[in-house]
C-alpha cells in the first residue's frame, strides 16, 4: 500500500518577482508624485494669489474712478475761473485740470481754423478749433463747437472786433490722432484735437498746452458749442467679480485634484496592506 504525502504549492518564480517588480515600480513613483503635487500645490497658490491680486487692484481702481467722477462733475458745475497762464502750464494734468470750467477775454485770430472730424449726437462734421487771443498775453485753442459738412450752414464771423469774454471746459490735449487714424497735417486731415501739432501747422506761438470747449452759444446755429461728451467707463466691479470668480474657480478645482489624488493613494495603500497580509498568511 502506497501513501501519499501532501506537498504544499510554492507560488510561481515569475509571480513572485512580478510583485515585486511592481511593488518596487510603486516605491519609484512615490517622489515623483510627491514632486509633480507640491507644483500643482504651488502653481495653485500663485493662481490664486494673483487672481486675488487682479480683484483687490479693480476694487482699488473702482474707488479712484468714482473719485474722478465726483470731482470733474464738481469742476463742471463750478463757477468759471481764469483759465491757467503761461506760469502754470507745466503743471497741467488730466487728472488735476481736465474739464475744469474756465473763461478768457480777447478776440479770435481770423485765418486760422482747423476742422477736426466729429460725430455728435448732431450727426458727423467737424469740430472747429479757432485760436484765441487773450487779454493777458498768451494764446489758446478754442473748440468753437460742432459744424456740418455743409459750410453753408455755418454762422461764423471771423473779423477782429472788440475782446469778448468766452467760457468753456479746459481739455487736455489730444495728440496723435484717432482710433487706427493719424493725423495728416500736411493734408489738411485732423481726427483728434492735438494742439501742439495744430499750432505748428498754424505757425502759431504761445501758445497754451490745452483747449478749450466753449460753452453752448445763447444764438444756438453753427458752430454749436456745449457737446463735450463727459463719460468715463466704470466696470471695475464687473472686473473685480471676474477675477475673484475665477480665484474660486481655480480653488475649487484644486481642491477636487488634490482630494482625488489623496482618495487614489488611500486606495493603493488599502491595496498594498491586502496584498501584503494575504503573501504573509
Amino acid at each position: 500500500m502506497r501513501i501519499a504525502f501532501g506537498r504544499r504549492e510554492e507560488p510561481a518564480p515569475a509571480a513572485g518577482l512580478a510583485g515585486r517588480f511592481e511593488d518596487d515600480d510603486e516605491r519609484s513613483r512615490t517622489p515623483a508624485t510627491a514632486l509633480k503635487l507640491s507644483l500643482l500645490c504651488l502653481l495653485s497658490i500663485l493662481g490664486i494669489a494673483m487672481l486675488l491680486a487682479l480683484g483687490v487692484w479693480q476694487l482699488e481702481r473702482r474707488i479712484w474712478k468714482l473719485d474722478l467722477i465726483q470731482r470733474v462733475d464738481q469742476r463742471v458745475r463750478a463757477e468759471p475761473v481764469a483759465a491757467p497762464g503761461p506760469e502754470s502750464w507745466q503743471h497741467i494734468n488730466a487728472s488735476d485740470d481736465a474739464y475744469r470750467h474756465v473763461r478768457v477775454t480777447g478776440h479770435f485770430m481770423p485765418g486760422h481754423d482747423t476742422l477736426v472730424q466729429a460725430v455728435t449726437e448732431l450727426g458727423g462734421g467737424y469740430w472747429l478749433l479757432s485760436p484765441f487771443q487773450t487779454t493777458d498775453g498768451f494764446r489758446v485753442l478754442v473748440n468753437r463747437g460742432f459744424v456740418p459738412p455743409d459750410r453753408s450752414q455755418w454762422q461764423i464771423d471771423n473779423a477782429t472786433g472788440p475782446d469778448i469774454a468766452l467760457t468753456g471746459l479746459l481739455r487736455i490735449s489730444e495728440p496723435g490722432g484717432g482710433f487706427l487714424r493719424h493725423n495728416d497735417p500736411a493734408s489738411g486731415r485732423w481726427y483728434s484735437r492735438d494742439v501742439a501739432a495744430i499750432a505748428a501747422a498754424r505757425n502759431i506761438d504761445g501758445v497754451a498746452p490745452y483747449f478749450i470747449d466753449a460753452d453752448a452759444s445763447a444764438q444756438g446755429g453753427f458752430p454749436a458749442g456745449g457737446l463735450t461728451v463727459i463719460a468715463f467707463p466704470n466696470n471695475h466691479l464687473v472686473y473685480a467679480l471676474t477675477w475673484f470668480s475665477l480665484a474660486a474657480m481655480l480653488a475649487g478645482w484644486s481642491f477636487y485634484a488634490l482630494r482625488q489624488e489623496y482618495l487614489l493613494r488611500l486606495s493603493r495603500s488599502a491595496a498594498s496592506a491586502f496584498k501584503s497580509r494575504g503573501v504573509g498568511s
